[in-house]
């Protein structure tokens, strides 16, 4: 599936709430420490990689003892403040195992419409790549509500994998990949290994999907993939019940849904 690929030397992946919380939300130690070990393993085969992190929210509602999730805006803010603090101190621990540091970027959308921003942005994570750090990249919520409203982290990594010039971008969730209808109703759904032209008759076989701990789904994930086609990046959605499935996409391996640039 990769295999055709020019060899990969940027790579973003971006991991859901789920994928890294317990059902109540609270941090799941064991699937970080997989996830660490998985990204290192990129970067001992000289691959710059990038991860986008959702859970923040869920993070800082435990953290806080709140009885659940936050609803509104304000209150998301600021179980997302407490939460990145939680969320970084314990990836730093998972990646320091592996002697490798890593750095917390906070961005906002506005860094595709503000050059300024974009290139201040882009040079940060560049020396970052130069010093052999794994950036941990969220929107920074404290200031900015648009994951907060427009659903997760798959619209960001696609603004990073664009911003950095990335080859690859991994989109991780409880799904597997893109079908031609959906699974949990029409038990005959097939799977579409690979896509090479997002059209209006794609977009429509998405059906979002939301859970308590976060938000969005498979339309999410189509716009971020068609962002990033247009930039020659290709995207590849996956479901994150193990981990080990990052080093089977990078070897080549057909798995979940593959958004091919025919570059």
């Amino acid at each position: 599936m990769l295999s055709t690929l020019k060899k990969l030397k940027r790579v973003v992946v971006k991991v859901g709430t789920s994928s890294i919380t317990h059902e109540n939300g609270i941090i799941n130690l064991a699937r970080i420490d997989e996830l660490a070990c998985e990204l290192a393993n990129i970067k001992n085969n000289n691959i710059d990689v990038a991860l986008v992190s959702s859970a923040a929210i869920a993070a800082g509602a435990k953290r806080l003892n709140l009885p659940s999730r936050p609803r509104d805006i304000i209150g998301k803010q600021a179980a997302s403040s407490v939460g990145q603090v939680a969320l970084m101190n314990t990836y730093n621990r998972a990646f320091n195992f592996f002697n490798y540091q890593t750095a917390q970027i906070l961005l906002t959308k506005q860094i595709e419409v503000d050059k300024q921003m974009r290139d201040n942005a882009y040079n940060t994570l560049n020396e970052l790549f130069k010093m052999n750090v794994i950036p941990i990249v969220n929107e920074n919520d404290t200031i900015s509500t648009f994951e907060i409203e427009f659903g997760d982290n798959d619209t960001l990594s696609a603004v990073v994998a664009r911003l950095i010039n990335a080859d690859l971008l991994i989109l991780l969730s409880d799904i597997d990949g893109l079908y031609n209808d959906d699974p949990r109703i029409n038990p005959k759904a097939e799977l579409i290994s690979e896509v090479y032209e997002i059209d209006d008759k794609l977009k429509s076989m998405a059906k979002d999907s939301k859970s308590s701990v976060g938000t969005g789904g498979m339309s999410t994930k189509i716009n971020a993939a068609q962002m990033c086609m247009e930039k020659g990046i290709d995207v590849v959605v996956a479901n994150s019940k193990d981990f080990k499935v990052i080093r089977r996409i990078i070897g080549g391996e057909r798995v979940g849904t593959i958004f091919k640039t025919r570059a």
